[in-house]
């Protein structure tokens, strides 16, 4: 298949001033050049552009302008041709079926991306980086994947994996002289070496909560009883009316999620139901999928009345909710509404009754006070995700999952060293160590992976 010409709409569907059709395989110039007799393709160089019309036979489909890039200077390393059209949906079909007509095939998802890798013009992290690139929603996002692209987390890698090929080397000789029982590793050497690579890989694993907030988003659900502000709260935040406000209590029956850009970072702010007991069926529901969200989420900012002079059913309801792993904000809501002297005393009371670390911010979403304070603590969240300066952030599960992998390889080595296993045994875990490590950049991989990976990927890439 790897043989075949390929071809697929490069731009989003739709409508729009230009289209682009790209056409991928050692054939490409040939079915290309079936539709296009205003030149001789093949006497043209690379990286030029070709004007003229695109014909099915004798009917002119579109006028065009035609790329041209020869092997290897291409994308996938093979002939390629990108084909410029006036974005109408239904020229782009005339010419993905005349191109099909003529001896190519429709591109599969990421199939120009997986020839790329193929062919060796990039490793996996770096296809998959691509895929991050297309995705990246925000500043953030875009950063890291870039430097994905350009092959940060393969450096990072690489130079681990080549000293820890020299040791693999040297004990597969010992296996060869086992008779005569001599050692050409250097065991303290190699320890020194595992203890290097095993400080990278903690590195690069504490790495991933904060680039898992870069590439998904953090999740922060908005809590309280009913009437405490949270669809207020939500349209402050957003400055659009997204939620339903009403002194009703109860309004919000359902979840409302938004995206919410802070410093270039994105958030997912959930509105839930209020949470109390009621008996009302479809309210109850609400309240059910409210505490859900919390289970899933990464903050949570629990909303109190200011006005309440009680705050007995907020903490236990706090209580109820916690985790280690919860990031807490506590606002007290409302303060445009009342007196200072009702509320001045709220943060005390809950620190007296609520030993989980958390963040006191009094607000009024109405009147827009202190909104900023509860935005720069989201921020200020993510910002202490960061472990370390390095450059290097993990946002893939299946690096993250290679990585804790490899580090358990490397412990496994370690412990071989320390209790003088054999060297048969002691060449097993090190070729672990390497597979697992190998998996990243794809050195090491298989069809099961590769298909997984490209299968979501869109066509055209």
């Amino acid at each position: 298949m790897n043989n075949d010409t390929i071809c697929a709409l490069a731009t989003a569907n739709g409508i729009g001033a230009l289209g682009i059709i790209r056409v991928s395989g050692n054939e490409a110039l040939t079915v290309v050049q079936k539709c296009f007799p205003s030149k001789n393709l093949e006497k043209q160089k690379s990286h030029t552009i070709h004007y003229g019309y695109f014909m099915d036979e004798d009917e002119a489909i579109d006028e065009v302008m035609l790329s041209i890039f020869l092997a290897p200077r291409t994308f996938t390393t093979e002939n390629s041709v990108e084909i410029t059209f006036h974005g109408s949906p239904h020229i782009g079909k005339r010419i993905l079926e005349t191109l099909m007509k003529n001896g190519a095939r429709m591109a599969k998802a990421g199939e120009f991306t997986l020839r790329a890798f193929i062919n060796g013009r990039i490793d996996l992290s770096q296809a998959e980086a691509i895929a991050d690139v297309i995705a990246s929603e925000n500043e953030a996002s875009r950063k890291v994947a870039i430097n994905q692209l350009k092959g940060g987390i393969t450096n990072e890698i690489s130079f681990l994996r080549t000293d820890l090929l020299n040791f693999v080397s040297l004990i597969e000789l010992e296996l060869d002289f086992a008779e005569e029982d001599v050692e050409f590793a250097d065991r303290s050497a190699l320890n020194q070496l595992l203890n290097k690579i095993e400080l990278k890989l903690n590195s690069l694993i504490e790495s991933f909560q904060y680039g898992n907030a870069i590439k998904n988003g953090t999740a922060v659900a908005i809590i309280g009883k009913p009437n405490a502000g949270k669809s207020t709260l939500l349209n402050a935040l957003l400055k659009e009316e997204r939620a339903i406000v009403s002194s009703i209590a109860g309004t919000t029956r359902d979840t409302i999620e938004e995206v919410l850009h802070i410093k270039g970072h994105a958030f997912r702010l959930i509105d839930t139901a209020g949470l109390r007991e009621t008996i009302d069926e479809i309210e109850a529901i609400g309240v059910k999928k409210a505490k859900e969200k919390v289970e899933n989420a990464d903050v949570l900012v629990y909303l109190a009345d200011a006005a309440t002079k009680d705050f007995t059913d907020d903490i236990e309801m706090i209580k109820s909710l916690l985790r280690n792993d919860l990031k807490l904000i506590i606002c007290a809501t409302k303060i445009d509404e009342v007196i200072p002297t009702h509320y001045e005393n709220a943060e005390q009371i809950f620190r007296d009754e609520i030993s989980h670390e958390f963040d006191f911010i009094k607000i009024s979403a109405v009147e827009n006070q202190n909104i900023q304070d509860l935005k720069n603590e989201l921020s200020s969240y993510v910002e202490q995700l960061k472990t370390s300066e390095n450059n290097v952030i993990i946002t893939n599960q299946r690096h993250f999952e290679a990585l804790q992998k490899s580090l358990d390889a490397v412990d496994k080595v370690k412990e071989a060293i320390n209790f003088q296993i054999s060297t048969e045994l002691l060449a097993y875990e090190l070729r672990n160590a390497l597979e697992y490590l190998g998996e990243i950049s794809g050195e090491v991989t298989n069809d099961e992976v590769l298909g997984n990976i490209f299968s979501k990927f869109c066509i055209g890439k």
